[in-house]
């Protein structure tokens, strides 16, 4: 997918840059595959801010995705490449042979037209989803089923896909692109490839507004705040935040691995992922 650039004809198309979207059809989603989506705006249940930076958006509707690959053994076809405002992947519609239609987080790289398949029968290509033992190391795979009927759960980003690099008993053992290795179930079923539009992180977005058609409002540094406001705030002038390590608004560390212990898949996990201080 390659990237479009603008004209500097406003101060909002300078140096704002977008996806192409050749290979999107243009078409409206299925409609007995779509459904009124209320966004929660970082809200939980009595109205109270639970997450910030979120809120407004653009009106969508939510396109139900087929996780679970539940057409086990029934070959599909992909009909249509679609854009998804819920996720940061493509979706495509398939028809299967049995007459049932779903979508399915895009492939990259497979084209309308195109079969698909999904069971222990289906062979190790583009777009079809057998079971991570059947896979040959260093095979780039996504949706990854973690727990028995959950469908996908890893590696679900665009352009970010895991790949095995071990095998040994009832368990594989895959590393993804944040540097993370993980144990996860061979019988589990994995889509074979990465999830489409690889290219979205090298967009720039160019003004302001385009960030709140996506939801996301704006973020205000800590330092520049009032003291009742955040453990960074207060002083005269470009203060320091007086403290000896940084701290969230609520007084706990801003900075290195912020993970509960004790969740039920750290017995999985062999070696944590990276943070953004050990990737520079």
């Amino acid at each position: 997918m390659a990237i479009r650039s603008y004209r500097a004809c406003t101060p909002g198309t300078r140096d704002r840059s977008v996806l192409d979207y050749g290979d999107i059809v243009r078409s409206d989603p299925q409609r007995g595959l779509t459904s009124g989506f209320t966004p929660r705006r970082g809200r939980n249940s009595r109205g109270i801010i639970t997450s910030r930076h979120r809120g407004g958006g653009h009106k969508r509707l939510y396109r139900q995705i087929d996780p679970r690959r539940s057409k086990r053994g029934v070959p599909g076809k992909i009909v249509t490449v679609e854009y998804d405002p819920n996720r940061n992947a493509y979706i495509s519609l398939a028809h299967y042979g049995d007459g049932d239609k779903g979508y399915i987080s895009h492939p990259e790289g497979i084209r309308i037209g195109d079969a698909i398949l999904t069971g222990p029968n289906a062979p190790t290509t583009v777009g079809n989803a057998p079971p991570s033992t059947h896979m040959p190391l260093g095979t780039a795979m996504h949706s990854i089923e973690i727990a028995p009927g959950k469908g996908g759960q890893s590696a679900r980003a665009a352009g970010a896909p895991a790949k095995p690099i071990a095998k040994e008993g009832q368990l594989a053992t895959s590393g993804s692109p944040p540097g993370e290795v993980r144990s996860i179930p061979q019988n589990r079923p994995a889509a074979v490839g990465q999830a489409g539009n690889v290219d979205l992180n090298n967009r720039a977005l160019g003004k302001a507004g385009s960030e709140r058609r996506l939801g996301r409002r704006p973020r205000v540094r800590g330092v520049v705040m009032n003291p009742v406001d955040h453990p960074h705030g207060g002083g005269e002038g470009r203060a320091p935040i007086g403290r000896k390590k940084p701290s969230t608004p609520w007084g706990r560390a801003a900075l290195g691995r912020s993970r509960r212990t004790n969740r039920y898949s750290d017995n999985y996990i062999l070696r944590r992922r990276k943070t953004s201080q050990e990737r520079e």
